[in-house]
């Protein structure tokens, strides 16, 4: 019979990875453990000279199922992704999509015209577009120096001259 040295170290390292990996499912991943309602689409959110531009992954979404509000403070996207019920719950193996309603506000820049805005859905991208206001143009200012940094400035100036 061979004596082992027996070694606490590695088991404890494993006692704390499987600690860790609960404390993650439970606390920072509740939604494996908790039925998920619903979705928040994701977006992406830009702008050029003449107008802001939102579009959202709204895949298997209709176009008659989507509810778009904007006003001059944000738009708002509403709707519902139906699941198809063909196919019975035990008959999944595996579920990830998610069906159910949705619902995303995005705060919109000042100087937009929210009665002008238009939405098209193609291929699961909702775009919609909204007209900058006429005097909503971007100004690059620039910085001056404040007159208290010139006078030290100055002042530095002529301390090294004596």
């Amino acid at each position: 019979m061979t004596l082992m040295k027996w070694e606490p170290f590695p088991e404890m390292v494993s006692l704390r990875e499987a600690m860790d990996r609960l404390f993650e499912d439970s606390f920072i991943r509740p939604s494996r453990l908790i039925p998920f309602e619903g979705t928040v689409p994701a977006i992406d959110m830009y702008q050029t000279d003449k107008e802001v531009v939102v579009k959202a992954a709204l895949p298997g979404v209709k176009a008659d199922d989507i509810d778009i509000q904007v006003t001059d403070e944000g738009l708002t996207i509403k709707g519902e992704r139906k699941e198809d019920r063909e196919i019975k719950r035990e008959n999944y193996y595996c579920q990830e999509q998610r069906y159910g309603a949705f619902s995303r506000f995005v705060a919109l820049p000042a100087g937009v015209q929210a009665d002008k805005a238009e939405a098209t859905l193609d291929d699961g991208i909702l775009t919609v577009t909204i007209p900058k206001a006429p005097g909503a143009a971007r100004k690059t200012i620039k910085v001056k120096p404040a007159a208290k940094a010139e006078a030290r400035k100055l002042e530095a100036k002529n301390e090294e001259k004596k």
